[in-house]
């Protein structure tokens, strides 16, 4: 006789194949093998969770079109099953999904337009914690400043992407009317919630390189020469500024 975890286990995977046979032992209430009822509880199963998958990828759905982001969403429920019992996990991977699946290879940005859908999200629901204070380093004195360091703010994301990604998510968001965008534009996208709303800015040249290297605890100083080997572009004095004015930094610590 099969234990309960391989019941629920052949129960889950028959779930999530369309050609599979209801499991053993799963009948209807004349205790009779019920293929039927198992179908609608299948069928409702992978409905809800594409219904979950729309809700958290607006932009997306509105690119491609209601029936291709149906289509597109069940193909990912069928094949990566939630891991976790909270709904609010699921789609973690979604973005991964589009970049594989081959109906969607016309659009090569799409699936950087759902990661900034996704991480929208995961800073919408991060921990809560204040904002360093835009003036808070005139109280660091001078010779001190290249061996600082930052905590970044927890709701702090960054997406990064070879195209216009931020530009076509913006157009998307809302149903504001859609105007032609130079989609090889590479863009990087900083998400950031200090307070009750999420805020999403274009980062300028070399900041990706400068948020990523303080996120990895680099000085002030290594962290901006990080950027600008990545973009000589780099503004050391733009980049901080932006950051400290969108909230993105937590506190400063001396190195």
């Amino acid at each position: 006789m099969p234990s309960l975890s391989e019941v629920q286990a052949a129960f889950s995977a028959a779930i999530f194949d369309p050609a599979a046979a209801p499991p053993r032992g799963v009948v209807g209430p004349d205790r009779r093998p019920a293929p039927r009822r198992f179908g609608v509880y299948r069928n409702n199963v992978v409905s809800a969770l594409g219904n979950a998958i729309a809700g958290s990828f607006p932009a997306v759905r509105r690119i491609v079109g209601e029936d291709f982001f149906r289509a597109m969403a069940r193909a990912y429920v069928l094949a990566e099953p939630p891991i976790s019992p909270v709904l609010l996990d699921y789609g973690t991977t979604f973005p991964d999904f589009i970049a594989g699946f081959a109906p969607a290879a016309s659009l090569p940005y799409l699936h950087d337009v759902a990661r900034i859908e996704r991480l929208w999200r995961e800073s919408y629901h991060a921990e809560e914690a204040p904002a360093l204070a835009p003036d808070a380093l005139a109280s660091v004195p001078e010779d001190e400043l290249p061996r600082i360091a930052f905590s970044l703010h927890p709701s702090l994301r960054l997406a990064r992407s070879r195209y216009a990604a931020l530009t076509v998510w913006r157009m998307n968001a809302t149903d504001e009317p859609v105007t032609p965008v130079d989609i090889s534009a590479a863009e990087d996208a900083l998400i950031v919630r200090p307070g009750a709303e999420v805020e999403v800015r274009k980062v300028p040249p070399g900041g990706a390189a400068f948020v990523t290297a303080l996120a990895a605890g680099e000085t002030l100083l290594a962290a901006a020469e990080t950027a600008q080997a990545a973009d000589a572009r780099f503004d050391l004095a733009g980049n901080i500024a932006g950051l400290l004015a969108a909230g993105a930094l937590r506190d400063i610590r001396r190195a």
